[in-house]
This record gives structure tokens, sequence and C-alpha cells, in this order.
């Protein structure tokens, strides 16, 4: 399948902030500026993308029923903060998961930087944060210089805490609910005895779409799930112009939020096509650049929420990342003199889609622990909702991917 999105590159920029309220919307939205990277920075957009698909393709499971939502973002920036402490072979499997093998350590600080800070700025009407935290054991010495390169890049909170006692616990899980609108409220059921070290990421997104839909117009419809029963849902409708394409697969939509700086893509299988067929065809390749079209689009999507929860402790090794999780690794810029591994990496998010617009969390935490072992306008196009599909949450100028999803089922 050839998936085709707009996309634009420049150069560097450096803004400021670490959130975006959204409270205070502007009566007039300005125009969406396009985020720009420093030239060499450019192609890490494309890693990005190629990270956000292996790992969703991964998580997705063609047997099972339920739904998949993943913030690849927030894993990439929980596991860069990571890689800053990592060594030898150890490292090179990281970078190779990541797809950032061919990027320079500074190269990649650098464009996690300017990515995290220029998000943050690019549509006033949209609530957007992105939070890093680093949480050590009392007592376990950490390097200077993965501390400092953490605050630089990632603004990167770090923080020493007594992990024996149950406050930390509290602790560290309302840091977590606090920077997701409390969409997230827990990360951690408990501190594991061998852990040292919790590096945490949280990312939350709450937009306006830029044509709302008219709830005296949101109506009862049937969805048909993955495993052939209909569902009573709430169909939301409106007639709008949208960027839409369609191959021998699949049709897509993209519907903006907000001043167009984000977007959701809601890609929907043909008739005869399943939704396995949709994810098995989705990879860098078929993600490519143009622009899909405008056309007036009959459009029915139903109201929808979706939590997720996963462990990647099998699926990054899967990935390439398989020494990190092993008694060899080596994490010498975290701590040269103790034997430190990845014992877990927990990935939990929350969706919910309706009139309005999109609210989306995600949290990403890596415990470290001691080793002990284009159409005719003229024509409306019919874009019902009705069945499994795939949508994702981007940044338009750079393309890059911030929520991933497939609804096999829909829950309001």
């Amino acid at each position: 399948m050839k998936l085709q999105f707009i996309s634009f590159a420049a150069t560097f920029i450096v803004l400021a902030s670490c959130s975006r309220s959204g409270n205070d919307t502007p009566d007039v939205l300005p125009d969406a500026e396009p985020i720009k990277l420093r030239s060499a920075l450019v192609p890490k957009i494309e890693t990005d993308n190629s990270f956000a698909f292996d790992l969703f393709k991964r998580l997705y499971s063609p047997e099972e029923l339920s739904n998949t939502f993943v913030s690849p973002l927030s894993v990439s920036m929980a596991l860069s903060m990571t890689l800053n402490g990592a060594a030898g072979e150890t490292r090179r499997e990281m970078e190779s998961a990541l797809k950032v093998d061919g990027f320079t350590a500074a190269e990649i600080n650098e464009y996690c930087k300017t990515l995290r800070e220029a998000l943050l700025q690019v549509d006033p009407s949209t609530r957007f944060s992105i939070a890093n935290s680093i949480w050590t054991r009392r007592g376990f010495a950490v390097e200077q210089t993965f501390k400092n390169l953490n605050r630089e890049s990632f603004a990167a909170e770090i923080k020493e805490a007594d992990f024996d006692n149950p406050a930390t616990l509290t602790q560290i899980n309302k840091w977590c609910a606090d920077n997701t609108g409390n969409k997230i409220p827990a990360i951690l059921e408990a501190i594991n005895p061998d852990a040292v070290m919790y590096l945490i990421n949280a990312v939350y997104f709450k937009a306006i779409w830029k044509s709302k839909f008219d709830k005296q117009r949101t109506l009862d419809g049937v969805f048909k799930g993955e495993d052939g029963g209909n569902q009573n849902v709430k169909m939301m409708r409106q007639m709008q112009q949208f960027g839409y394409n369609s191959d021998e697969t699949a049709a897509w939509i993209t519907m903006p939020y907000g001043n167009g700086a984000f977007s959701m893509t809601v890609i929907l299988p043909h008739e005869g096509k399943t939704l396995n067929q949709l994810v098995d065809g989705l990879d860098n390749q078929s993600f490519k650049i143009d622009d899909a079209g405008l056309a007036e689009v009959n459009l029915q999507l139903p109201r929808f929420k979706t939590e997720c929860e996963y462990r990647l402790e099998d699926v990054l090794p899967e990935m390439g990342m398989r020494l990190a999780f092993t008694d060899k690794a080596d994490f010498s810029g975290i701590n040269q003199n103790a034997e430190i591994f990845i014992s877990k990496v927990i990935h939990k998010t929350f969706a919910s889609i309706d009139e309005e617009g999109s609210e989306a969390a995600a949290v990403t935490a890596v415990e470290m622990g001691l080793t002990s072992a284009g159409p005719n306008d003229s024509q409306p196009v019919d874009f019902i909702v009705n069945k499994p599909f795939i949508f994702m949450i981007r940044e338009n100028s750079t393309g890059v991917i911030l929520f991933m999803g497939a609804m096999k089922k829909i829950a309001e």
C-alpha cells in the first residue's frame, strides 16, 4: 500500500518553552509555521517514522481482537535518554533498533531537543506537553555527563529518591498523572527492589478539530468489529473538504486540528481487504511524501476511546536491542562501576476522539536494574468508518508520528 502525505524540511530553530497550555486560544489562529531542522538532521524524520512503523507492527496482533495504540514519540524519547548512558555494542544495538545508527550522539540529542521544543509551539490552540524525568535510587552514583546531556537535550528533571519508601512510588505516579492531564494516573505498580533508575517520558496532546463535528448530527450507527459482530456506536457526521486519497488497498483522509500544524489521518481498508493486510503494508517505504489533494468528503466517524498498556522487554530485543536487557549490557555512561541493565520498559497510552477534537496521552518508563543475573472535487466522497481502521496523529510539516492506532472495536 502506498500512503502519501505532505511534508516539508528546512533549517534549525530553537524555542524556549517546555509545554503549550492551549487554555487561552486566540480568536484568530496564526497560520502554522513549518518546523525547521538543520539540514543534517532532516533525514532523522524518516528514521523516526521507520521506528514508528516497526514498533507498531510488532505490537499489533493479527490474532487478538484488542485495539493497538502507541506513541512512538514517547518510546523513542525515553530510549534516547537511556542511549546517552549506553556504550560499546550495547549502544550500537540500541542505535540500530531506534534506526539512528547513521547519526552521531550529538546529532541525536540535537534533533530530540529541537523537535521537542518546536512541537510545543506550532499551534497555540493545542494543549501539548512533552515531559522527561529521571529518578535514581538514593546513594546510586550517576555520571555527571549523563545528567547534563539529558537536562540539556530533554529538559529532564533528575530526582534522587528513597526507592524503599512507598512515598516515592506515589511521587513517580503523580508525576505521570500531572504530565498527562490525569489520563495515565500511574505507570508503576511497585518499585522493583533491584531497580536503581527510572527514565520516564510523558506526552500529552489535546487539540480541537479545524472543522468540528456538530453534536446534533451525531446519530446512532453500527460498527462491524474485527470479530464480525456489530456494535452500536455514536457516529459523528460532517460534509467537509479534507485531504483524500486511495489506492488498491485502502482510502484515507487527513483531518487537521487548530491551525493545521497537527492532523489525524484515518486509513480505511477497501471492501475485500482486511486490517491485517493494511498493517502489513505499513512501512517507511510506503509512507511517501505527496499532496493527497482536497476532496469534498461525506464523513462518518465513530466517537471512541481506547487505552492500552505494553511491556516492551520482548519487542525491543526483536528489533535488535538485545544486550541492553542482559547482564552483558554496557551502561558505563550512567555508572562506570555498577553493572546495570534494562529490566523493564513499560508503555501506557490513552486516546479519546469526539466532536470537539482529540485527546491523547502516553507514558514510557525504562527501568534500570543491577545485574544479578487525488480525486474529482465536484463529486463528494463517502468515507464511512464503520469497520476496523488505522489512525495516526502527526505533525504535518515534518510528518513525524506522535500517536498511532488500529481500532478493531469501539468503546466510548
